[in-house]
């Protein structure tokens, strides 16, 4: 049954949170409540081919409409820029329906640009620049980054490798142009994040991983080198990919790749709850829910605020 009573047009609802804290698996349970569409915002969930290492579980979603999965061919080029123009699409599409969206996801960057008039994703890519840096390390590129001068609305996500580069790329296009506002009509949103207990959140992280790979993960990854995609592509898709590739080549040993997997996957989840964080002190009102309580009790919250909008 529909629990969101007394507005003409509900607002953007977002689901946010780090790796393994159950978003997905909630928004759906809130999406069967409210007669809701979930768009993701995974920043890999976008590609074809990479199902189990992004947690792409599209039995999760049991009849519940969902967008922005599969949409793009594994090795392709995807960013922000992208995400934007097809959030507002199946934003539209989503309400053209009746239907109320809820955008879930841990990419904080996505978003925070579609919540935020984020105006840096008109920055070209400039190819020759990205080489150099994927030869330097994560430290050196950090220092880099820090070092360059930037506006102080710039509001990077340095979270992975891939995001410091492109954070750097857009520094070092601002030293000689100037980029024009843009003005955004702002979107009516509720956000909610699930937040997880240290030591649960580490747990299932270690338990999550364990069965990805029961589940052929390796054979997944292997699968899309044999289908030609470059290492070093494969590298650059996240934690999972990047160290089951090196493994898949020998650069890892068996114990060497699930400790530091492992604990590479620990670390972004701290970096998404920075971020996360990060996103409050720019303005964005984030209502935290417990993790730990059961599907509907964090439902019921949910729907007491957005009735409490009406």
């Amino acid at each position: 049954m529909d629990q969101i009573r007394g507005l003409k047009r509900a607002p953007l609802l977002v689901l946010l949170g780090p790796t393994a804290s159950g978003k997905t698996v909630l928004a759906v349970a809130l999406a069967k409540q409210i007669n809701g569409a979930i768009i993701s915002a995974d920043s890999r969930q976008v590609f074809k081919g990479m199902d189990i290492g992004t947690g792409k579980d599209l039995a999760i979603y049991n009849g519940i409409d969902h967008y922005l999965i599969d949409i793009r061919e594994a090795g392709d080029q995807y960013h922000v820029a992208h995400f934007q123009d097809d959030f507002q699409e199946a934003l539209l599409s989503i309400r053209a329906q009746g239907k109320k969206p809820i955008l879930c996801g841990g990419t904080g960057l996505y978003i925070q640009s579609v919540l935020q008039d984020y105006t840096f994703t008109a920055v070209p890519i400039d190819l020759p620049l990205r080489k150099q840096l994927e030869e330097k390390s994560g430290e050196e590129l950090e220092k880099l980054y820090l070092s360059l001068p930037k506006p102080f609305d710039f509001k990077a996500d340095i979270s992975t490798k891939k995001r410091l580069i492109r954070a750097i790329e857009i520094s070092f296009w601002l030293k000689a142009h100037q980029l024009p506002k843009l003005k955004a009509q702002p979107l009516e949103a509720l956000v909610f994040g699930l937040d997880l207990p240290l030591e649960e959140r580490r747990n299932r992280i270690t338990v999550r991983l364990k069965e990805r790979l029961n589940a052929g993960l390796l054979q997944e990854v292997k699968g899309l080198l044999d289908r030609g995609i470059h290492p070093d592509k494969l590298k650059f898709y996240g934690l999972e990919y990047k160290y089951a590739t090196a493994y898949l080549l020998g650069e890892l040993d068996e114990s060497s790749f699930f400790a530091k997997l492992n604990t590479e996957i620990h670390r972004y989840a701290k970096r998404q709850m920075t971020y996360f964080r990060k996103m409050e002190k720019d303005g964005l009102t984030i209502h935290w829910l417990n993790a730990l309580h059961s599907q509907q009790e964090n439902v019921n919250a949910m729907c007491r605020v957005l009735n409490d909008m009406g």
